[in-house]
């Protein structure tokens, strides 16, 4: 069974990413990645006290979750203050046959572009992006909509969140 989780915790802004793991967690890694999902930054002798573990054998742990896939990654998540001054745009593609990679691989080297997800219908790509303004983020739909091929783009400027229930 594969796994594909953000565990976060919205005070800290902090995550532990979970992809693709297809072996099977014991009890106390189940522990591990809780305690990581209230925040990520806890010390490795503070998770050891609160399992009841050596330090040595926590640090053991999640070098083996990182190294199986388990936990991809830590990363950080902004405050309302910082994202409040950037503007943010879901952007429809419609992309030619063959060459979802080479768009990918332009899409991915843009800082604008947060994600981008493979859909189904009318659309082949949804894309996330944010700017520090309506100017910048003119300048990246435009550079998204110029990448070789892109066939059509749609973009939907968000005004306001009214609920996130997002990691």
């Amino acid at each position: 069974m594969a796994i594909c989780l953000v565990i976060s915790h919205r005070p800290t802004h902090f995550s532990v990413i979970m992809t693709d793991f297809t072996g099977k967690l014991d009890e106390t890694d189940t522990a591990l990645l809780r305690l990581l999902s209230k925040n990520a930054r806890m010390p490795v002798a503070t998770l050891a006290k609160r399992l009841g573990l050596a330090r040595s054998t926590v640090q053991a742990r999640l070098e083996r979750l990182e190294v199986s896939g388990v936990i991809a990654g830590y990363t950080l998540r902004l405050g309302a203050g910082v994202l409040a001054r950037r503007i943010r745009a879901t952007v429809l593609l419609q992309i030619e046959p063959r060459s979802t990679a080479a768009v990918l691989s332009r899409l991915a080297s843009m800082d604008e572009v947060e994600t981008a997800s493979t859909a189904s219908g009318r659309f082949d790509l949804i894309l996330q992006v944010s700017a520090d303004g309506t100017s910048a983020l003119d300048r990246a739909l435009d550079a998204i909509g110029a990448i070789d091929g892109v066939r059509a783009t749609e973009s939907l400027i968000q005004l306001s969140t009214k609920i996130d229930r997002a990691p």
